[in-house]
């Protein structure tokens, strides 16, 4: 028999959608989310789902609830999150070379599909985000540009499915790189960006799908770094 939807699974499935959001870098420490009765409409769900997902998020210590003047929900500092995602990392021994072996061979395709069918409009906010890339300041800044490029080339591939499950595999990867004391790799993440763009934009699919494969497995070395540890004054590992 097929399991009944009830409130609390939905609310599983909000808290699980904003979580996500949040490792993606979408909703940055300190920020505050829509609301409730916003946030409510824009994902189309009961204010009732909405406060039992904020609540489980709470309890994860993802957010927390303000009173006052500029009282309302704020994404914490993620500290407390953020050592619980790593220590899963460390005892699920694979998972994240399971998750990253994944956005390869999705992103790897996503790639191709977009030297093969984009359109001029489609590269204008690819180069939108490696301008942005290239000014950060500030580790949530750099975050949030490194995932406008992704969003931005799986756009410009031309498949929805595609676009939606590039997002939801970065999401299961919190990169909590803004919470340690590690260098942005922005020089690396800046040069890996600017070659994929020039294959997708030159058409040429097997030297995009090949950047972006050497992008991602650069992102693993650096993930495992973060994941299993290293001095704290240790700068990100290179080629």
């Amino acid at each position: 028999m097929a399991r009944q939807v009830t409130s609390t699974t939905l609310a599983q499935a909000v808290a699980d959608h904003l979580r996500m959001r949040i490792h993606r870098g979408d909703v940055s420490p300190g920020e505050r989310l829509p609301a409730e009765r916003d946030l409510a409409e824009q994902l189309g769900v009961a204010r009732i789902s909405l406060r039992e997902a904020i609540r489980q998020l709470r309890e994860d210590g993802y957010v927390e609830v303000r009173r006052g003047s500029t009282g309302g929900t704020y994404v914490t500092e993620l500290r407390r999150p953020a050592e619980a995602w790593r220590s899963r990392m460390r005892e699920q021994v694979g998972e994240m070379d399971d998750i990253l072996d994944f956005r390869i061979a999705l992103e790897t395709e996503t790639a191709t599909l977009a030297a093969r069918r984009h359109t001029e409009a489609g590269l204008v906010p690819i180069r939108e985000a490696i301008a942005a890339l290239s000014g950060v300041i500030g580790r949530t800044a750099f975050r949030q540009a490194d995932s406008r490029f992704h969003v931005a080339l799986a756009r410009a591939a031309g498949n929805e499915r595609l676009e939606e499950a590039v997002e939801a595999a970065r999401g299961e990867l919190f990169s909590p790189r803004d919470l340690l004391p590690f260098r942005e790799p922005v020089e690396e993440t800046l040069r890996d960006h600017q070659a994929i763009y020039e294959a997708v934009a030159a058409g040429h699919e097997g030297e995009a799908a090949e950047a972006m494969r050497a992008h991602l497995e650069r992102a693993r070395r650096q993930l495992r770094f973060i994941v299993f540890g290293a001095a704290d004054d240790a700068e990100w590992p290179t080629d």
